[in-house]
């Protein structure tokens, strides 16, 4: 599969139309950490790490749009209750970060902050700090876009990937384009996902009305690794989902880093 040029979908005018950057910060809750990510020259990304053990599996977690790290003060103890490490980390003007975003930094960046969680796991940056514990990759609803970036070109630094309310699409971001250049961008996106040769997750909501359930059907049955498993939410939409299935939602990720602690 080749690489796709996605600096079409950096015009102004689409990532003016595309991202709903919040900025915004909340005092480090206690036992959290939070940390800034330099991506380019002045410009850092904020975010924040919810450690529960060293030798636990840590997520790396991708949000939606529109939200920020600090709105997952109350949701990251969840992810320590089932026994994972959880780092969020915010996108281009989204929290205290700097810059302003686009999507072809959105995926370069991802790389970026990958690269600092596994220097911080091993205790590259904090000299007392040595997890043993593998790392998996989530992305909900826009984060898909990092989250597959690095499922497909870091295979080999993470355990596994989970999409929640994701789609095999450019979405809002191909809006303007030429047709024949969407429709070849939208083509070359749905190879890249189903190219994934780790193990999946997915969780979706089934009235989910943003991304409808069968477009997250048929992603999932596009991907061809065969360790990967899907999760439908009864009664759950896009934005709900995790309040209307939490014990399903969770028993869920659980097993499935569970399941792929050795890979």
């Amino acid at each position: 599969m080749t690489t796709s040029d996605y600096t079409a979908l950096d015009r102004p005018e689409i990532s003016a139309n595309s991202f709903y950057p919040r900025p915004g910060w909340t005092a480090t809750p206690q036992g959290a950490e939070d940390h800034a990510v330099n991506v380019a020259d002045g410009v850092a990304l904020s975010c924040r790490f919810f450690p529960v053990g060293t030798p636990n599996p840590t997520i790396l977690f991708f949000y939606g749009n529109g939200e920020t790290a600090v709105d997952y003060d109350n949701i990251a103890p969840l992810y320590q209750g089932i026994g994972a490490n959880f780092l969020v980390a915010d996108y281009r003007g989204y929290g205290r970060s700097g810059g302003s975003p686009s999507f072809s930094t959105m995926l370069t960046d991802a790389h970026q902050v990958l690269d600092f969680t596994l220097k911080l796991l091993k205790g590259k940056l904090l000299a007392d700090r040595q997890h043993t514990g593998p790392v998996f990759v989530m992305g909900r609803s826009m984060g898909r876009h990092a989250a597959f970036e690095l499922a497909v070109s870091r295979a080999q630094d993470i355990n596994g990937v989970i999409i929640e309310s994701g789609r095999p699409t450019l979405g809002q971001f191909a809006n303007g384009l030429a047709e024949p250049v969407a429709q070849k961008m939208e083509e070359d996106y749905r190879a890249k996902v189903a190219s994934i040769n780790i193990p999946v997750l997915v969780i979706h909501g089934e009235i989910d009305t943003l991304a409808p359930l069968p477009e997250a059907v048929g992603m999932f049955q596009s991907i061809g690794f065969k360790e990967k498993q899907m999760i439908t939410v009864p009664g759950a939409g896009h934005n709900d989902l995790l309040y209307q299935g939490r014990a399903q939602y969770f028993a869920a990720v659980q097993d499935f880093v569970t399941r792929n602690l050795g890979q």
